[in-house]
């Protein structure tokens, strides 16, 4: 079965050098890393439900975001988490409230949801996306100087030992 999430972890430049140094750590390192990114992601998670309240349905996906636990901080949503009056499971209407559709399509192609227009989604946005993606991007660059403050501390915390 294929996943039914969509998972952003940010993009930081050095992780990779900085994640092989802490192979070289005890193993409570990693632990306090994953504790770190958990934090830096639960303000994430804040951040992105927050961006979720643009309309119904993807206020319904915004009651899934959650952290995925990860040595790098990273956010999941969807999944099989029923949401809506209609009990539909979230990832369902995930790609939908994120990216916007090209009029009918796929099972909600009846238009009786929003009748008027023929289409429960909103225009497609192309690659932009709406609230999940451009949130997370804009917290960038706070996301990746608390990371690496985070990441630091920890290799002079365990290096010293």
């Amino acid at each position: 079965m294929a996943k039914r999430t969509m998972t952003m972890a940010v993009r930081i430049s050095g992780v990779r050098e900085t994640l092989a140094a802490f192979r070289k750590l005890p193993k409570d390192a990693s632990t306090a890393l994953r504790e770190a990114s958990g934090e830096i992601a639960t303000f994430m998670v804040r951040k992105v439900k927050a961006a979720s309240s643009i309309d119904r349905q993807s206020a319904a996906v915004g009651t899934t975001v959650r952290v995925a636990r990860d040595r790098v901080p990273s956010v999941q949503a969807g999944g099989a988490k029923r949401v809506t009056s209609t009990r539909v499971p979230a990832w369902r209407l995930l790609i939908g409230s994120e990216f916007g559709a090209n009029g009918r399509f796929g099972w909600y192609g009846a238009g009786k949801y929003e009748a008027s227009e023929g289409r429960q989604f909103a225009p497609h946005t192309g690659r932009t996306g709406r609230w999940f993606f451009p949130t997370i991007e804009r917290e960038q660059t706070e996301i990746a100087r608390r990371w690496q403050g985070a990441a630091d501390d920890i290799v002079t915390r365990f290096g010293r030992d």
